[in-house]
């Protein structure tokens, strides 16, 4: 039964390859027919691997940024991790470069618009190449060029000489075509465009002398100096007539001027310290054993002979930070947040990130010292140098602007004795240091005779926020700073 069954399914499967057989009979398998090699071997075009570059999150809830500067262009060449271009944040500016090493093929955007983070911004492809720009040269077959060597030259007639000659003259006397300039050409740093934007001058119209092409500020004041002189070394035939329509004074003309990335930036910032109700608190402090301090200290600093990385003179700002950071140890209220998301609460903060509000080229910008309770007053010298000089060239990085939690405003240094500083969000309190000032005084140094004395004076203005801190406790709060200030000999003891 089994050996039956099983041989009546194997004669089955023959005839069924015997029936396949036939089928295929009319075809030849080797070589293979035309028909067959179409068939089993196709081949698709090459595909580009074109990768879109997003614009990755650079800082805290940023959602859009402005191009500042493009430093490629389509058809260029890049490398992994070379500069792409430039954006202009709500915290800073952010030179973004390139994951990938390829070719750009598309630029999103133009410089000056608004890029969306997430989204793409350039597209690069990973395997193409950069287009010569020169083409080949054309070939010339034997016989052609056997035919003009073999043509007799012509000479032109008298007529055509005198047109040839009068063309060559008209090309002469016509004025050079501007050379083209593409996107890559407004390279300059945030600076230099905001100087260029108050001259009212087009940026991609100067050519750049810096590195790669880099407009800098001589270049902007040349072209405004060859601009007002040309007007002057044109000769005129006739006077010029007096126009028909006066400028009429008397009448109010406005005129609308868009804001600077800066402006944007403080306006909404501003907008929402409104929702925080301020309280004013000002207090005289005495700099005078300050001044000798710090004299003392600059003589020695002098004397060190450290190299030009290291800070070599004192400003009276450091000082200031270290006292401040020292008063939040003992009162670490003024150093939290204020938390509304479901039920107002207070978040401690154990770092003392103290932001210093410095007046850039660009405008007012924020940039945070790190951790200042484990930092030497040389130490915040030296971070408040380096972040003046990227805050003036308009390269803070965003963490360089985040995470502050107050903030130390010295406008003394421009003038003004009093001021009124508005709390930055997510901070409960700020400080405004005034002019410092020379005044006479009476000395109260007990068992002495009462003399008018020359000291050194600065008035500190304090703003909190009114909801967590009463009064009461920021008075007790810049009265240790006062102390500390007046005798910082003090600050020794507490150095970390």
């Amino acid at each position: 039964m089994f050996w039956s069954t099983g041989s009546r399914a194997l004669r089955q499967q023959w005839q069924l390859c015997r029936g396949v057989t036939r089928r295929t009979a009319g075809f030849s398998l080797s070589p293979l027919s035309p028909t067959l090699a179409r068939r089993a071997f196709h081949g698709s075009r090459t595909l580009l691997a074109v990768k879109p570059v997003l614009l990755a999150d650079i800082g805290e809830g940023i959602v859009e940024c402005e191009i500042i500067q493009w430093f490629v262009e389509p058809g260029a060449r890049v490398e992994e991790f070379s500069p792409l271009c430039e954006v202009q944040s709500d915290k800073a500016s952010v030179e973004i470069t390139s994951r990938f090493a390829g070719v750009v093929k598309k630029l999103h955007y133009d410089a000056g618009e608004m890029a969306k983070v997430g989204k793409p911004f350039v597209d690069i492809d990973i395997q193409g190449g950069v287009e010569e720009e020169s083409a080949a040269p054309a070939k010339i077959t034997p016989n052609e060029a056997e035919s003009k060597t073999t043509q007799a030259p012509v000479r032109p007639s008298s007529e055509e000489t005198a047109g040839a000659q009068v063309s060559s003259m008209a090309e002469r006397e016509a004025p050079e075509t501007p050379k083209p300039k593409g996107k890559a050409a407004a390279l300059a740093t945030p600076a230099v465009r905001h100087l260029s934007k108050e001259l009212n001058i087009d940026i991609l119209d100067i050519d750049g002398t810096g590195k790669d092409g880099r407009v800098l500020k001589e270049d902007i004041y040349k072209f405004v100096e060859r601009r007002n002189a040309a007007p002057a070394q044109t000769p005129s035939a006739q006077p010029p007539t007096p126009t028909a329509r006066t400028t009429d004074t008397a009448v109010q003309e406005e005129t609308s001027v868009a804001l600077t990335r800066t402006q944007e930036m403080m306006f909404k910032t501003m907008t929402r310290s409104l929702s925080i109700p301020h309280f004013l608190y000002a207090d005289e402090v005495d700099f005078t054993s300050l001044v000798k301090l710090r004299t003392r200290l600059n003589r020695v600093l002098g004397k060190s002979g450290l190299d030009e990385s290291q800070v070599s003179k004192l400003s009276y700002l450091p000082f200031i930070i270290k006292a401040v950071s020292l008063s939040l140890y003992k009162y670490p209220i003024l150093n939290a947040r204020v938390d509304i998301t479901d039920k107002p609460a207070l978040v401690h903060r154990s770092q003392h990130n103290i932001g210093v509000a410095m007046d850039t080229p660009s405008g007012l910008l924020v940039p945070v010292i790190k951790n200042v309770g484990a930092l030497t007053i040389l130490d915040i010298a030296a971070e408040l140098t380096r972040l003046q000089s990227l805050a003036v060239a308009g390269r803070l990085a965003p963490q360089d602007m985040s995470g502050g939690t107050i903030t130390v405003s010295n406008i003394g240094n421009i003038g003004g004795t009093y001021l009124s500083p508005v709390i930055v969000e997510k901070e409960v309190a700020i400080l405004g240091v005034g002019r410092m000032r020379t005044v006479p005084a009476f000395s109260t140094v007990p068992g002495e005779e009462e003399r008018i004395v020359k000291r050194q004076v600065c008035n500190f203005s304090w703003s909190a926020d009114h909801r967590v801190v009463d009064g009461a406790t920021m008075a007790r709060a810049a009265e240790v700073v006062r102390a500390i200030v007046e005798e910082p000999d003090v600050m020794v003891m507490h150095l970390r």
